[in-house]
């Protein structure tokens, strides 16, 4: 595994950002993530400029370089370096294709936690850190 990896931070009250995160450590074959729950004293030191009401609106991911990418742009970012989904996120370079993924996952992360109690099992409730 990486010494260094991209770190992904997101909202721990919600079942399905925790299912999410599961996911993506099992896809995560080449240990390029950790992922990091906002209830973590560390994520203030990672995202010092974002609220915790700015990072609960969306995933975000802060890259081995510093950078900060969230929501759908977080989501092309991860993908493109998961392998089985590499194929898959290229379809988010297409020109708009990143536009309409914004504005989906805007309204998913809207009602998330809605969804959350629609397709998330009690058992995926539980989360866990890497």
């Amino acid at each position: 595994m990486p010494a260094v990896r991209h770190t992904l931070l997101f909202d721990d009250t919600c079942p399905l950002c925790g299912a999410q995160m599961r996911w993506v450590r099992r896809l995560d074959w080449l240990g390029r993530f950790r992922t990091l729950p906002l209830s973590d004293a560390g994520v203030a030191q990672l995202a010092p400029g974002l609220s915790r009401a700015a990072l609960a609106e969306a995933i975000h991911c802060v890259t081995t370089a510093g950078r900060i990418v969230r929501g759908a742009a977080c989501v092309r970012f991860v993908a493109s370096r998961l392998p089985p989904l590499t194929l898959p996120a290229l379809l988010l370079w297409l020109p708009g294709a990143l536009w309409l993924a914004e504005r989906a996952y805007r309204w998913i992360s809207r009602h998330r936690h809605r969804l959350s109690r629609a397709f998330c099992t009690a058992k995926s409730h539980a989360h866990e850190a890497s």
